[in-house]
């Protein structure tokens, strides 16, 4: 096995930048051609629709055991695996034209995601430590929340210049030259191998989901994350079909509602020192308010402008309250950190992916009211579980239990 070179600690740190965000290009990069794929693959929107959901549950089942995976198997053989068979499903995708097969390699790549990003976090921990280790964990969440950002801007020009294969074909050729990076310049940096023991992992996670905030929160976030897919779902249906503007558009209004991610997660930040669940609420409230004006605005005045101004504002708050509590479940049991990065991560996106498609269902979205219909829905049962999780606080304070840390 090729052991890592100290030598070569710059491109490899540039490399696990580079690789962090695939993630969200493998999810985002692709939206502005949901329209035309439909037409071309001979499905409605639900059908295209599951391409996104495919990965997400997948992506979100597998982060849940990578962690031990990667502790047990090391990283770079792993990594350098999960890279070629995501370049192959990528190029599979772009070239079979299936809809089933499309299913099924999204599938792959949710899988083979989950390893390259467990495994590069786990990589820059091996390499690096203290201040150095803290100053590079920053960066690492700035770059990761720039691919949701950038990734459809990209995706509507690429659709608009050569067609809904190119950013699959994007997306094979990225992971094929981080792969030949991987391979000449990265290497294994970890020593510490554990043995593989599923009983003392599942003790681990009865702890850990024991304690009803840390398993409440990760509901609260994954439905707080399945109003941006639900949008990142609609959005091109709607700016195509409903709006009459370009993949390119699409882009634009995928990029604002990053930007208002960003900004919530700003404003989660600055407001640290504030009372936990009084943030929360206050972030919900907000939420539901600016649907309902958005519900009531799209009676009478309907377009991609209004639209645009809503969804940044919604996602301002989705940023706020995601960045609030995921914070707060990363940190909550710092004895068991791998366990609940996994979990934080993996469960979240689990309930993301159902309760996004189960939206997208029941509601067929066509409209700015349709939209912000949806953002009511989610927002209510975030408020019911926000409800459910004060009134354990204050039965447990009344015991002498302490819940929320």
């Amino acid at each position: 096995m090729k052991v890592y070179d100290k030598k070569y600690e710059r491109i490899s740190t540039i490399s696990i930048f580079l690789l962090i965000p695939l993630s969200g290009l493998a999810t985002d990069i692709f939206l502005p051609s949901f329209p035309e794929m439909q037409e071309m693959l001979l499905t409605d929107s639900k059908g295209i629709q599951m391409t996104l959901s495919c990965f997400l549950v997948s992506y979100g089942i597998s982060l849940l055991a990578a962690g031990s995976l990667v502790d047990s198997f090391g990283r770079y053989k792993l990594v350098l695996a999960s890279l070629l068979l995501f370049s192959l499903s990528s190029f599979a995708i772009a070239i079979v034209h299936n809809i089933y097969l499309i299913y099924a390699m999204r599938v792959l790549q949710g899988i083979t995601t989950a390893f390259i990003v467990v495994g590069k976090r786990a990589f820059l921990v091996d390499i690096y430590k203290g201040k150095k280790l803290q100053h590079y964990t920053s960066l690492l969440t700035i770059i990761w929340s720039m691919a949701p950002i950038s990734a459809p801007f990209i995706g509507g020009y690429l659709q608009k210049g050569f067609g809904w294969t190119s950013s699959f074909y994007f997306l094979g050729f990225y992971a094929l030259v981080m792969l030949f990076v991987e391979w000449f310049f990265s290497g294994e940096a970890f020593t510490g191998f554990t043995a593989f023991k599923r009983k003392s992992l599942v003790s681990t996670y009865k702890t850990v989901l024991k304690a009803p905030d840390f398993s409440t929160g990760l509901v609260i976030l994954g439905l707080t994350y399945g109003m941006v897919m639900v949008f990142a779902m609609s959005a091109p249906f709607l700016v195509e079909n409903h709006f009459h503007f370009s993949p390119v558009v699409t882009g634009y209004c995928a990029l604002l509602s990053g930007v208002g991610i960003m900004s919530g997660g700003i404003l989660g930040r600055s407001l640290s020192t504030y009372p936990f669940l009084r943030k929360l609420f206050f972030g919900v409230a907000m939420e539901i308010v600016i649907a309902l004006l958005m519900f009531g605005t799209g009676k009478f005045v309907s377009n991609i402008y209004v639209f645009a101004g809503f969804v940044y504002l919604l996602h301002l708050f989705n940023g706020f309250l995601y960045n609030v509590y995921f914070t707060y479940c990363l940190t909550r049991f710092p004895e068991y950190a791998g366990v609940t990065n996994g979990l934080t991560s993996g469960a979240s996106y689990l309930v993301t992916s159902v309760a996004s498609y189960a939206v997208v269902s029941v509601l067929h979205i066509q409209n700015q009211p349709g939209m912000a219909l949806s953002y009511v829905i989610l927002s209510l049962c975030i408020l019911a579980l926000l409800f459910f999780l004060r009134n354990i606080v204050k039965k447990r304070s009344l015991s002498g239990k302490k819940v929320i840390s």
